[in-house]
């Protein structure tokens, strides 16, 4: 008789291959749910890593602006802090609202930020009804670099010296002067309007589309007066061209430094500046935040860095995140009163 003898039976877990295809499954499992983590980690987890690839610089303006140069001089700045490259990006359009809300709209991972200024963030506030974000609400500021303060200028056959002369001469004159400006809610616009308000005169708007139109219909006797930035107005001034009355800043230029300012001429709240300063997409990490503004605070320490802000007539700013935030609080409020006083509206 024959007895069939039984083959021993392994359980599938004992089975050395099966062993290892599961240790291989097990391990790809685990790798793709990490690589899928990472996905999901907020921009802080990689905060400690960044930057690791070029940063780009959004300018809400065309290229050869005045807000141009200083933008890509703090690009570069930026760039050999941060050892990497930093791009500027132009985004012309509406008043900066095109570029700006590229950047709301970017991931707020750092490597997308925006350079901007008074005029496309505080005064477009209220100018716009429709407007395509909230600069409070969608937007981090990181840090202030530099600002360049208004000044007063009036065509010298006015025979105007000083800015009593000027407010008596428009009381006495009601809606006789005229003063141009770059367009509806723009920085020569609502200075114009500011010292309206201050003075209590009435005054006639005109607007152009340029700083040059302006200057060229001032230097022609067909405009009275204008309220520019200080550096565009000053090598007319220094011509003779133009009759500076005062900086609307609390400390004189040092482009005009015989020009007083308007606290100096007795109206200590006749203050009126661009600021520019860098900000990021809502969420950022508060790691690239302080890196990006302690790099800039530390350029700003520099004489180079600062000489080169003094040759394009930009005062230095700089100072935390914070004050930063303050400054446009402060400034939406002050000029929205002023946009409304002026019952300028854009849309």
């Amino acid at each position: 008789m024959f007895h069939r003898t039984s083959k021993p039976r392994h359980s599938p877990s004992d089975h050395p291959g099966r062993h290892s295809r599961r240790r291989v499954l097990a391990g790809f499992l685990l790798g793709t749910g990490l690589a899928t983590l990472a996905t999901l980690l907020p921009p802080a987890a990689h905060a400690d890593t960044w930057p690791s690839k070029p940063i780009r610089l959004i300018l809400p303006a065309a290229p050869g602006g005045s807000s141009d140069p200083l933008a890509r001089m703090v690009a570069e700045q930026l760039g050999d802090s941060l050892k990497q490259s930093v791009i500027v990006e132009n985004r012309p359009g509406a008043n900066g609202n095109v570029g700006s809300a590229s950047v709301v709209r970017a991931t707020p991972d750092g490597y997308t930020l925006l350079f901007s200024w008074t005029g496309t963030l505080v005064p477009a506030n209220t100018l716009y009804h429709n407007k395509p974000y909230d600069p409070q609400k969608d937007l981090l500021p990181m840090v202030l670099v530099a600002s360049v303060p208004n000044i007063i200028v009036v065509q010298p056959s006015l025979k105007i010296n000083s800015l009593d002369e000027l407010t008596a001469y428009a009381k006495k004159n009601p809606d006789k002067l005229n003063f141009g400006s770059t367009g509806s809610g723009s920085s020569y616009h609502l200075s114009g309007e500011l010292y309206k308000k201050t003075a209590g005169v009435s005054m006639i708007h005109i607007p152009y589309n340029s700083p040059g139109a302006v200057f060229t219909d001032l230097v022609g006797e067909r405009l009275q007066l204008a309220f520019p930035g200080v550096t565009a107005a000053a090598p007319l001034v220094k011509d003779g061209k133009l009759k500076a009355l005062a900086v609307m800043a609390p400390k004189r230029s040092d482009m005009l430094p015989d020009v007083p300012t308007t606290a100096e001429a007795g109206y200590p709240t006749l203050l009126s500046d661009t600021w520019f300063g860098l900000l990021a997409p809502k969420g950022t990490p508060v790691e690239v935040v302080n890196k990006v503004n302690s790099a800039i605070n530390d350029a700003l320490k520099t004489p180079a860095f600062r000489n080169k802000l003094a040759t394009l007539g930009f005062v230095p700013l700089g100072g935390t995140q914070a004050q930063f935030v303050k400054t446009i609080d402060d400034d939406i409020t002050k000029w929205g009163e002023v946009v409304r006083f002026s019952g300028a509206k854009i849309d």
